[in-house]
């Protein structure tokens, strides 16, 4: 199975798909070559992944991060990026680069910024300077950033938000869609994903999937969710979406990176994730490990000489002891450096597994397997992973 819009430079094949859940294992070939999905993309918000080089996370083997519109397209600027032919060329990037719209700012900077139908009206957080981001701005700035995908600009509200707000922000998404699409000149360099909003009404959701899907765009995104929505509605909502989705192009979930998400996601047909979690944990000197996590600064470590995790390969497990990195973690922010590169390690790791257990059809039973090391016993499985699980033919014994 094939897709590609004329003329675009992306092309998804699904290679193999689970028979009992929505799993699938596909392959994404971008301008700066092909991705093996599902795939976790890092989050390197400025153009870099924190406490990561470039070369560091390339020999990790991620062949796809994000970068954020927002904060490059004010410092520092789409012009002076454009001079360095691009972000691949000013974060010495070679594989592929995803960059957001600059939307999600409508959130997490909800105080700084007013949202009209022309676009958001944004007060910066570096100089006070009021900025309009349009959809055509956002396109531009992205066009001068030179990413592989590229995506719409769209209205953003909380998921805790109901009322006739997430009926407004879901409708002008759609128009901020085609808006985005007119503004977008280079469809053979860049590939361009619209996202679904409509917060967590089924009835909006599948408006909007209905609207959305009509546009020829070479990918879709789950957008609005994750955002500290309770998991019962979270996981049924990504269910929602996938099911209306088609079937022959990638579907990108937002802002999500907690491996049991992950798995469970991946179970409901999802292709494509997103977090700060891994790195951002790592800076509070937690590793991320099967069982969950080791907080290293806790003194149980300080005198533990094994490595965070005996079966990864990673830079650091191959080279520093537990104790090391809790003594490390005191006094030097290296520690956290080194942490870091794990838990990337830990999340491309994981989704290998997935990938391979998919392709051996064997993907429930790797669910299950990963679920008892992750919570040990049975009783203590979310209850909404579970129920999730289960509505794609994967039951937790």
């Amino acid at each position: 199975m094939e897709a590609a819009a004329a003329g675009e430079m992306l092309y998804f094949r699904v290679l193999a798909e689970c028979r009992q859940s929505r799993a699938r294992v596909s392959e994404l070939r971008l301008p700066h070559g092909p991705v093996s999905c599902p795939v976790f993309m890092p989050v390197g918000t400025q153009g870099t992944m924190k406490g990561l080089t470039a070369a560091q996370l390339d020999a990790l083997g991620c062949r796809l991060c994000l970068g954020n519109t927002y904060h490059l397209g004010m410092r520092p600027g789409p012009e002076l990026i454009k001079k360095a032919n691009g972000l691949h060329g000013f974060m010495n990037w070679s594989r592929n680069l995803l960059t957001d719209s600059g939307g999600f700012q409508m959130v997490s900077l909800v105080e700084l910024s007013e949202v009209t139908e022309e676009g958001v009206r944004f007060c910066s957080p570096y100089d006070g300077k009021e900025i309009l981001l349009t959809p055509e701005k956002s396109i531009e700035i992205q066009k001068a950033l030179g990413s592989d995908i590229m995506m719409q600009l769209d209205d953003v509200v909380s998921s805790t938000v109901t009322g006739p707000r997430v009926e407004e922000a879901m409708f002008r998404s759609i128009r901020w869609l085609d808006r985005c699409i007119a503004a977008h000149s280079k469809p053979s360099q860049q590939s361009l994903f619209a996202i679904i909003q409509g917060g967590l009404d089924p009835t909006l959701r599948t408006k909007c999937l209905e609207e959305m899907t009509k546009r020829d765009v070479p990918g879709f995104a789950i957008g609005g969710l994750s955002g500290g929505e309770a998991k019962d509605h979270f996981w049924r909502m990504v269910a929602l979406t996938t099911n209306h989705l088609p079937r022959n192009k990638p579907r990108y979930l937002m802002g999500v990176g907690y491996a049991t998400d992950l798995v469970v996601c991946v179970a409901l047909g999802c292709d494509m994730f997103d977090c700060v979690f891994p790195t951002r944990t790592a800076r509070f000197g937690s590793a991320l490990v099967p069982s969950g996590s080791l907080q290293l600064k806790n003194k149980q470590y300080a005198k533990d000489f094994r490595p965070i995790d005996q079966n990864c390969h990673c830079p650091t497990c191959q080279r520093y002891s537990r104790a090391f990195l809790s003594a490390l973690l005191r006094h030097d922010t290296a520690a956290m450096h080194h942490i870091t590169i794990h838990n990337i390690a830990y999340q491309l790791n994981l989704m290998s597994s997935i990938q391979e257990s998919i392709m051996e059809q064997r993907f429930p039973q790797f669910v299950q397997d990963f679920m008892k090391t992750m919570y040990q016993n049975s009783h203590n499985y979310p209850q909404w992973a579970t129920e999730a699980l289960a509505s794609v033919g994967i039951t937790l014994e």
